[in-house]
């Protein structure tokens, strides 16, 4: 097995010289556009080209929108004055990749970076530079999943969703997982990327966590290996957001154990049925209860009687039998008077569609279903220390000043607290309790609605500012937030210490000996 790997890499790297040989004698004239230069430089390291409608989209074609559009999950991240790609181009595999490096460098033309379409700001695949001309890489052809049960261990490559790792991974075994987020459409190259966090964090920390090699082309058109690369840029990927250091073809992940029987628990309270009081108390406890059982809280508008509530629902996994359950949450979160009838056995990957609110007995086909679009604005903070009770129900009567938002609590503890601030570059770990995100929805592309939303989870944010992280205020780079700050403005450094606090400088640091002409480079990449 490892001759044949070592002999396929061989013949890459021969294929991949080869074609760089052959581009000395391709003349890229100035006067030809900027699609047409890089398209032909692209095309001259095939070695049996492929038709341009088969894998390039320019805005001239009438499959450009619709390709463009295609995995942009927030519509407000489409509408104007957005900035979008002077071409669209979809590789198949990692040669076509290493072309695509080297040519933009040609052709002196940006490249940005799409896996699933999920960035919050949309700056995978838009540009809020007008002048930048940029080569949109969009790697939804570039999909498999590799499971070796017999090692534990999987291959997923970048263009791959969450839904579609959790599918491989439950068609090989229902005794191994892998602890990564909720929403089954996520371009998995791009959620790792960020740390990825979803209901076995408590139990197995993050995804980073869990990554045990990758692949990725460089700046020079390179495909490097964990080892090739060096461990600090091994460090710097992994956690450390996408789009800064090159192109990460594929994630080697262990996988982990789960039990054949886990259980949920999907409980509601009201504003009238005592949230505030359940709250106050599940922030005393959550991160610290059996590092098996993670409960999250959603809180949003609901109808009553008498109009309008809040509602607040208590989303669970436990790796173990709803008795066990039982027993845990009577001992340590008797306020939420949990019962038996609340509570649902099932296996691991069931519980991955539950959670995703798929129907009850969904087939795990359905993970590989795309999802519903909107234009949303999104936040988030870190609570290191409770928020006072009675700041909790103005918290949460906020929510019904908008027509359409949620706050999301994720609780942390357990795995998270043992893992140092500095082992990968997602550094919230221990002493958070737990991490909150804001989010506001709209279904219309009217700018009065996005300016009302927007306007609102800002209000919500500073209102929440006295009550969570501080020096720095923390954020979480999957949920992107613009409002931090950008590169090339005063102030620019700010997202980066948000989202990274003491891991910054290093990513810096890495960055200037990795890709020291920042090459790769958005709104928000680590600078040099």
């Amino acid at each position: 097995m490892a001759s044949s790997s070592s002999s396929s890499s061989s013949m890459t790297m021969f294929v991949f010289l080869l074609l760089l040989q052959l581009l000395a004698i391709v003349p890229l004239s100035s006067s030809q556009s900027i699609q047409t230069r890089f398209y032909n430089c692209v095309q001259a390291r095939y070695i049996t080209p492929v038709p341009f409608s088969d894998e390039f989209s320019a805005p001239e074609n009438s499959s450009f929108t619709t390709v463009f559009e295609s995995t942009a999950q927030n519509l407000r991240c489409l509408l104007p004055p957005v900035h979008r790609p002077v071409l669209i181009f979809r590789p198949r595999n990692e040669s076509h990749v290493q072309a695509a490096v080297v040519c933009a460098r040609e052709v002196g033309v940006r490249l940005r970076i799409r896996s699933g379409g999920h960035d919050y700001e949309g700056i995978s695949y838009i540009s809020t530079v007008a002048a930048e001309e940029f080569v949109l890489m969009d790697m939804s052809n570039m999909r498999s999943v590799s499971v070796d049960i017999q090692r534990r261990t999987a291959w997923a490559e970048s263009g791959a969703t969450i839904g579609e790792v959790y599918y491989s991974i439950s068609r090989n075994t229902g005794l191994f997982g892998f602890p990564a987020g909720v929403c089954p459409t996520v371009g998995f190259g791009g959620h790792i990327s960020g740390g990825a966090h979803g209901f076995l964090l408590r139990k197995y920390g993050l995804g980073v966590d869990n990554v045990v090699d990758a692949r990725i082309v460089d700046s020079h058109g390179r495909i490097l290996d964990r080892a090739a690369m060096g461990e600090d840029v091994f460090w710097a990927i992994r956690g450390g957001g996408g789009g800064s250091y090159g192109i990460v073809l594929s994630w080697k992940l262990n996988l982990v154990p789960v039990p054949r029987t886990v259980t949920v628990f999907n409980v509601a309270r009201t504003l009238e049925q005592g949230a505030v009081r359940i709250l106050n108390k599940w922030q005393q406890i959550a991160d610290k209860i059996d590092n098996s059982l993670l409960v999250r809280v959603v809180a949003q508008p609901a109808s009553s009687g008498n109009g309008r509530t809040v509602t607040t629902l208590y989303q669970a996994l436990f790796l173990g039998g709803a008795d066990q359950l039982l027993n845990v949450m009577n001992r340590t979160f008797p306020e939420l008077g949990l019962t038996r009838t609340d509570t649902t056995e099932m296996s691991w990957i069931q519980s991955v569609l539950y959670h995703a609110n798929f129907p009850a007995n969904s087939p795990p086909e359905n993970l590989l279903r795309p999802s519903s679009k909107s234009y949303f604005k999104a936040k988030s903070d870190y609570l290191t220390n409770p928020v006072p009770e009675n700041v909790i129900e103005p918290m949460l009567r906020n929510l019904l000043n908008d027509d359409f938002a949620m706050y999301i609590f994720t609780p942390y503890g357990g795995q998270m607290s043992r893992i140092s601030d500095a082992a990968t570059p997602y550094p919230h770990r221990k002493g958070v309790i737990g991490e909150i995100q804001y989010l506001s929805f709209w279904q219309d592309n009217n700018p009065d609605s996005a300016t009302r939303h927007t306007n609102w989870i800002r209000g919500a944010y500073q209102f929440m500012t006295p009550y969570v992280s501080s020096s720095p205020r923390g954020a979480y780079v999957n949920y992107r937030d613009l409002d931090l700050g950008v590169n090339g403005n005063n102030g620019s450094g700010s997202f980066g210490v948000s989202y990274f606090k003491n891991n910054f400088r290093r990513l810096v640091d890495v960055k200037r000996k990795f890709d020291p002409d920042n090459f790769f480079r958005h709104e928000q990449s680590i600078p040099i």
